[in-house]
């Protein structure tokens, strides 16, 4: 039933964009060995291709600077992209769309082989998404050389930003100037892959569509709220990541304060993500900066 609404929602979009029949989709995975790919960008896009959400033939390119091929790249993603049974075939024509490039995030040379390899499989108008599973230290090179190197030449072109969305607000501003100046807001998204969790997304509905949590949901009923994070694994081996922006950066300034926004917002007029935003931006605004003597730091 859910895939059923799905899929019709879908069409409508199609119906009404101004994307042609015919037109061909690619979709790139920048960072495409690490575990952000691994955990979930790939699980993700078997997904959509298992149940035909994704527009038929859409093609998938992996970038990164590791040299392997589309069956290292599978043979890593062996835990995390899985077919039930029945779909052992289905998942081989998943894999059959992969495709992999490696090269270096600061060349232009290598995004310009990039671009020969996707142009090789498009035809008519082509549609190019960019997905940056990339630390923020590469955005600003990365996306100078997609707009070098590797806009589509007739179709659209989107790029979707990963947080950490810079390491504080002055590079976090300063990240923002650079994208404006190479792409335009409708061709931007930046993402918290956090709001795909399920339990994340049935919180609106837990909040306003329940009869029993929607009237008791406010502060003459609930004496506080306590948001906790746990996993139940280490680093394993984003150590270098870690060094540079650490967990509070990597979790706390995006996941978790969408939570609490999520947890602590009015309802909104409606469920557009314009209106949910509004709600959002409300809540931050109402919270007091934090000072250091309010945090208790523990390490062990």
């Amino acid at each position: 039933e859910g895939l059923k609404l799905l899929r019709e929602s879908l069409k409508k979009v199609q119906i009404s964009s101004s994307t042609a029949k015919d037109a061909s989709h690619v979709f790139v995975v920048f960072g495409a060995s690490g575990d952000l790919a691994r955990k979930k960008i790939y699980p993700t896009l078997w997904a959509l291709y298992r149940d035909s959400l994704m527009p038929k033939g859409t093609q998938i390119f992996g970038y990164a600077r590791s040299k392997m091929t589309v069956s290292q790249l599978r043979e890593k993603c062996v835990g995390t992209v899985k077919a039930k049974e029945g779909e052992e075939d289905l998942l081989e024509q998943f894999w059959a769309t992969n495709h992999y490039v490696a090269g270096s995030y600061d060349t232009q040379r290598d995004f310009e082989l990039l671009n020969q390899e996707m142009a090789a499989v498009e035809k008519g108008q082509a549609n190019r998404l960019f997905y940056l599973a990339l630390p923020p230290s590469v955005f600003k090179p990365v996306t100078s050389m997609l707009k070098a190197a590797c806009m589509s030449p007739t179709g659209w072109t989107r790029v979707i930003v990963e947080k950490p969305f810079g390491k504080d607000s002055a590079s976090s501003a300063d990240l923002s100037d650079h994208l404006q100046k190479l792409f335009s807001e409708e061709q931007l998204y930046r993402i918290d892959h956090y709001l795909g969790k399920e339990m994340v997304q049935n919180l609106i509905s837990l909040r306003f569509g329940n009869m029993i949590f929607g009237p008791t949901w406010n502060r003459d009923s609930i004496a506080s709220v306590t948001i906790t994070f746990k996993e139940p694994f280490g680093t394993q081996g984003r150590g270098g990541y870690f060094d540079e922006f650490g967990i509070i950066r990597d979790v706390m300034q995006n996941h978790l304060l969408q939570i609490l926004c999520l947890a602590a917002m009015e309802k909104p007029v409606t469920t557009s993500p314009d209106d949910i935003r509004n709600e959002k931006v409300k809540v931050l605004k109402a919270i007091p900066s934090l000072s250091l003597a309010s945090c208790v730091l523990g390490q062990y």
